[in-house]
This record gives structure tokens, sequence and C-alpha cells, in this order.
């Protein structure tokens, strides 16, 4: 006789199912497991064999076989101890078999059969929702895999506390969600001395999720501006906050089972690897542009990261998924983020300010700021050369809107946005549109296309730019209140883009 349980095997942030068949039949006395494990998976047979024998269940002297189907998919992870566990359970007559069948379990064993909490909990109680079967997690998994609602979580302690629910000895009661936090910084947009035409960037960029870039000399404010972004964001909304949930489980940075309603503000320093931004590494886990997923990924000194790491990120921009591609594995994630970055205009740092550039002046910048390519550059919407403040200026009264202030306008225009793309799958913000929808969303009036036709000629715009200007004048707009693009909307959507020397 076989006996069956169920786990899942990760894929991205697919979970995909895989059955679990245990047999206990004659012969020398043998523990294997096969159906593709790796490493840590094959010595589940250890721990799961020494936590029953801390609850004084004794393995027969016979052939003990365990088969993971479907059996050319690779398995990772500690999180199949506990399915291995229970299809044993199942085989050995303690547990009974028609139960273990509708369980979706995962959760590693300690010795003394603890449970330990692992990531994944939230996609593998979607995965069992979609099956129509109930979860059983480890008890510090519980609250996170709650979340998704029509599915039954029993969150156990220890392995004796699941066979005392299912025999009927103590059941436990289903696990409740985490607590819904929205994380608030303790940062104002009203405490940035000066600046306005950056924070009016930062508006910008922040209605529409528009790309934006800050240059600017050591010191005059770009990192502080950044710091300040993710208090002027919307909060998640609730099907965005389960999705980014998703990929946060995945790599283990929920807190307690409790999903957070800001939106992700990523910043990775300058030495990252390509693996570590993109994703990748030996489980193919996700990396930096997709724990932005709905939110920012800040790159501090942009022309300090190795400059094949710069060019991977022009497709994930353009796509708003990554595959990733390995010999075993060919894993998507999806990464719609807001890119912003920060550079110094020159090595040095002071290619503007004559009194204290270097002597190479202005070879140096083009050097410089040439690390970034042209086609990576044509992807930022918004430009914004960040000039020095005075250190006179520094003791007068803070000017300028709140981080409360700038946050109710840009609410304002989510909502127009959301209410123009509604129904509209995979569209939620300006900057998602392309192709016929933005030709019927932000068609500008006569004056302001032939203003744009005569910038376009000017400066030889390739279309990416073209559009781009298109996608941030209708942004302006939004947040002007006007249905219509108008030329003063398109003239600063470009002022934006040509009028800083540091980019023309």
């Amino acid at each position: 006789m076989v006996s069956r349980a169920y786990t899942v095997a990760f894929q991205g942030v697919e979970a995909r199912m895989v059955e679990v068949q245990c047999a206990v039949t004659p012969g020398l006395p043998a523990f294997s497991i096969v159906g593709l494990p790796d490493k840590a998976v094959s010595e589940a047979r250890d721990r799961v064999r020494t936590a029953l024998g801390s609850m004084a269940i004794a393995l027969p002297s016979k052939r003990i076989t365990v088969n993971l189907s479907p059996a050319n998919l690779p398995k990772e992870g500690s999180h199949f101890d506990l399915p291995i566990a229970f299809a044993l359970l199942a085989a050995l007559d303690i547990l009974p078999d028609d139960v273990t069948q509708t369980v979706v379990a995962l959760g590693e064993l300690s010795l003394d059969g603890t449970l330990i909490p692992v990531v994944g909990a939230l996609p593998a109680a979607m995965a069992a929702a979609e099956q129509g079967r109930s979860l059983l997690c480890p008890a510090g998994s519980g609250a996170e895999a709650a979340w998704v609602g029509n599915v039954e979580v029993i969150a156990a302690a220890s392995l004796g506390d699941v066979v005392r629910h299912y025999t009927g000895q103590s059941p436990l009661a289903p696990a409740i969600p985490g607590e819904v936090t929205l994380d608030l910084i303790g940062r104002d947009m009203h405490e940035v001395k000066g600046q306005e035409r950056a924070k009016r960037a930062l508006e910008i960029a922040a209605a529409g999720r528009h790309h934006l870039m800050l240059v600017g000399t050591p010191g005059s404010g770009k990192s502080m501006l950044a710091a300040r972004l993710p208090t002027i964001l919307p909060p998640l909304t609730p099907s965005e906050a389960l999705e980014t949930s998703m990929i946060h489980s995945l790599a283990g940075l929920l807190d307690e089972g409790g999903i957070s309603r800001a939106r992700p503000f990523r910043e990775p320093h300058h030495t990252a690897s390509m693996a570590a931004i993109i994703g990748g590494g030996r489980q193919a886990q996700p990396g930096e542009v997709s724990l932005a997923h709905n939110g920012v990924l800040f790159l501090d000194e942009l022309p300090e990261f190795a400059r094949t790491v710069l060019e991977t990120l022009r497709q994930p921009i353009e796509t708003g998924e990554v595959m990733i591609a390995r010999a075993n594995a060919h894993i998507r994630y999806p990464c719609k983020f807001m890119l912003v970055a920060a550079a110094n205009p020159c090595k040095c740092g002071y290619l503007s300010d004559p009194a204290r550039a270097c002597a190479r002046v202005p070879q140096c910048g083009e050097d410089y700021l040439g690390r970034i390519s042209g086609p990576l550059m044509d992807r930022f919407d918004l430009r914004v050369d960040v000039p020095p403040v005075a250190y006179s200026d520094l003791d007068l009264p803070a000017t300028g809107a709140s981080s409360a202030e700038i946050a109710q306008r840009v609410a304002c225009a989510r909502d127009i946005q959301l209410k123009r793309f509604a129904g509209q799958k995979g569209l939620m913000v300006n900057a998602d549109a392309v192709g016929d929808i933005l030709e019927d969303i932000a068609t500008p009036d006569d004056e302001a296309r032939a203003f744009l036709t005569k910038v376009a000629e000017r400066f030889h715009l390739s279309a990416r730019a073209y559009h781009r200007i298109l996608r941030v004048g209708r942004t302006i707009a939004d947040l002007d209140g006007s249905q219509v693009v108008r030329k003063p909307h398109i003239a600063e959507a470009v002022s934006f883009r040509l009028a800083s020397p540091v980019f023309v």
C-alpha cells in the first residue's frame, strides 16, 4: 500500500504541486528518497527519523521508499520534511490516509519534532486553495499563509501537535492572518530646504510611476530627496500587497506573518552583483528588481554600478518582468518598479563649480556619465539637475509642501488613473500605457502636439523618448485635474527631459 501527501515545489512565485508517495515494503531496512531531491531534501530522512524517535515512534525494520512526483521536477528546500513525515505517518497507520491526501503540507523538522518556519507559505497557501485542499505549516508561518483567506490553514508547533490534531485528540484552531501595517517613515519632504524643482519631479514620478534620474554635486540632497519618496507614495492596493508579499515570502522578508501596505523601497549598494540585482543564484531567488515590485528601486551612485549590471536593467524596465534562465531552471518574476537613480556629474563631483572642479573638466564629466549607456539613459522619463544649496539658506525656514500634502495630490492622480484603466489587465498607471492605449489617453491638443513635434525635430527624439514625454505630460495633466493634455503640460514634461545642461 502506498500512502500519499502533498506539498509544493517553488518555481519563482509559482508553487507547483508535488505528490509525496510513501511505501513501506519487506526487505533490508532502508530509508530512501527519490524524485530529483537536492541535498536538503535528501537529508530529510535523518531529521524525520530522529523527530519520530523523539515521539517514541520507531520505524519498522523494512524498506521505506519516498517518491516525490513528478520525478523530473527539481525539489529544493527543507520544507519537504513535514510532508515526508506526514506521508510516512499515514503509511504506518498512525494517521488516516484519506486525511493526508486532502492537505498540502510544508515545514522543516528539528530533531525534537519542533516545526521550524519556512519561506514560501503564502504562495503555497494559494496553490492549496486552487486545489481545494487545506494547508498544514509551522506555527511561525501560519499568520502569513492565512492571508489567502479561502483556504483552511492549520499551523502546528510540533509534529506531535500534527498527530494529535488529525487523530482528533487535540484539534488546532485555524490560523488567523497577521497584522496589516503601513510603515510610516519619520521623514518629511518639508524638511528639505530648497530643491523645489526636484520635489516637483518626485511628485510627478510618484503620480505616474515614472523613472527618475537625479544628478548633482555631493551634498546637494539627492539621497535625502530619494529617501523621502516613500512618504508621498500611495499605499499598496490589496491585490498589489498580496502580489508583492508573495515575492517577499519567497525571500523570507515577511515579518511574523504581517503584510505591509507600504510600497517597497529597495536601495542596493553599488557593489551588488548581477544575481543580487536581477535575481538568480543557486535556487534562482528573486533579485532587487523583483523585491521592488510595485515600489521603488533606488540606485545611488549609478555610474559606480558594474556596466553589465546596468545593462541588464533595460529589458525589465520595459517589460515589467524578468526571466532567470539557468541550465536547470527558467523562472519568471514580476518586476514593475519605479527606478530612481542618483549620480554626481563627474568623478570629482564639482563639474559645474569652476572654483572646485578638477583640471579635466569637461572631459571628466563625459567620461563619468558615459558609463551609463544611451539606451539606459533614454529610459529615464524625468532627469533633474540638483544644484547645491547655499549654507546661508540652511538657516532659513523650510519651504514647500509637506509629504502629506504631496501624497494627497499623488493619491488623487493615481485614483484618476485607476478609473481610466479599470477593466484593462496589467494597466494601473500612466507608465504602463503603450501603443493605441497611450494615443487614446495622452492625445495632446493641437497647440501641444505642434510644440512636441518641434521639440522632437529639434532634439532628434527617439520613438521611446517621444512616448515617454506623452506619458509624463498625461501625468502632469492628471495632477492638474485636466482631462486634456495641453501645451504647459507637455512643456513641463519636455523641460524635465531636456532642459538640464548635464543631459543635453
